[in-house]
């Protein structure tokens, strides 16, 4: 089992039910501030924190007084846009006795399939937590579709955490584990602690039951499972009630944990080393030293550009007699990096018209 203050980056998925009370409405105040407890403890033993929580949808509807279940999608909209920011009020008023300075961050499913707005998000997420920030992640039901949503937070969270390279997931829920059948219906159903491959036949023992302000059933907790162990994210489901729901997790309460077997920085190089390159960079000897010694691409160390590419495409990366070292995602366009190449990174600013960032590859974008 997994100890929580191992973590280097741990993000937490908090479902609906536990945040909203189903026969009113309101905010459990008092779950709130022990889940404030537990991220003042883990960000105490250095673990950098985010959280994406659902409960918008769930508040604005008592507000607007809007019907329990079945929303039109322009009515989810809606009470999205109320909960929201009483949402984001919760956790700012719950984490500042502990000094915790929250962030409230929107997200849609295209900000995951747009390599460009991936990369937004990570530098974004990066900064925030580098900072100190406790950034609190939803998806965005103001302006997203059917077709442009992840569904589900349990899904969200699996994402977030490969997109920022977060070593453990655990998904508070109004379950504990993942069974060999619903529990409910089967009391013979067999918990498992521990899931080190999901295999078609743990698939096929998922159900897809929910609770009444959730959406998400243990299919999508699967999914979840999948996306975030791919990248090296080891993930668990647990209870969520406890008003300790992290400590007690710590202490041993029942949940299933499933396995990863790389670390994340070792499947993100996996994932780009898989991708095809658009277009090629080759590097000065003095740039071909620096990535040898870890360092990021800067835009001094390259003397030619090649192929048509945008932000956040692959491209390879080539020594000066032209061996291939590696690839990367650039952080700017074709025509961008044509421009900086051999320049300064202070110099970008003046040669772009407009402020960039200091590395064309950035060293967690690269694999060599």
């Amino acid at each position: 089992m997994a100890s929580l203050t191992t973590a280097r980056r741990l993000v937490v998925k908090i479902g609906s039910a536990l945040l909203v009370d189903r026969a009113t409405g309101a905010l459990r105040n008092d779950w709130l501030a022990g889940l404030a407890q537990d991220v003042a403890w883990l960000k105490g033993a250095g673990v950098q924190v985010v959280l994406v929580s659902s409960g918008s949808i769930a508040l604005g509807r008592g507000v607007l007084d809007l019907p329990g279940t079945d929303l039109a999608l322009e009515q989810s909209q809606a009470a999205a846009a109320v909960g929201q920011i009483r949402l984001a009020r919760a956790y700012e008023e719950a984490m500042a006795p502990h000094g915790i300075t929250t962030a409230q961050v929107l997200m849609t499913l295209e900000d995951s399939r747009d390599r460009r707005r991936y990369l937004n998000s990570r530098a974004t997420l990066e900064q925030l937590v580098s900072l100190g920030a406790l950034p609190i992640v939803n998806e965005n039901d103001t302006v997203a579709t059917d077709e442009i949503r992840f569904g589900d937070n349990d899904r969200l969270a699996a994402q977030i955490a490969a997109t920022i390279g977060a070593d453990q997931l655990v998904l508070l829920s109004d379950v504990d584990g993942f069974y060999s059948a619903n529990p409910a219906d089967d009391p013979g159903a067999t918990h498992y602690d521990v899931i080190d491959a999901i295999t078609p036949a743990i698939e096929a023992q998922a159900g897809d039951a929910g609770s009444g302000l959730s959406k998400g059933g243990m299919k999508t907790k699967l999914m979840a499972a999948k996306t975030a162990t791919a990248a090296g994210c080891a993930m668990a489901i647990c209870h969520g009630a406890a008003l300790r729901p992290l400590t007690a997790l710590e202490q041993g309460a029942n949940a299933t944990w499933f396995t990863a077997t790389l670390d994340p920085q070792a499947a993100r190089k996996r994932w780009i080393s898989a991708m095809k390159p658009r277009g090629t960079l080759t590097l000065d000897a003095g740039a071909v030293r620096a990535l040898s010694l870890g360092n990021s691409l800067l835009p001094a160390g390259v003397h030619a550009v090649t192929g048509t590419f945008g932000r956040g495409d692959p491209v390879a990366i080539h020594d000066p007699e032209g061996h291939q070292l590696g690839l990367g995602l650039s952080r700017y366009t074709a025509e961008e990096a044509r421009t900086i190449k051999g320049h300064q990174s202070q110099e970008i600013e003046n040669l772009l018209g407009y402020p960039g960032r200091a590395a064309l590859i950035h060293r967690d974008d690269m694999a060599l």
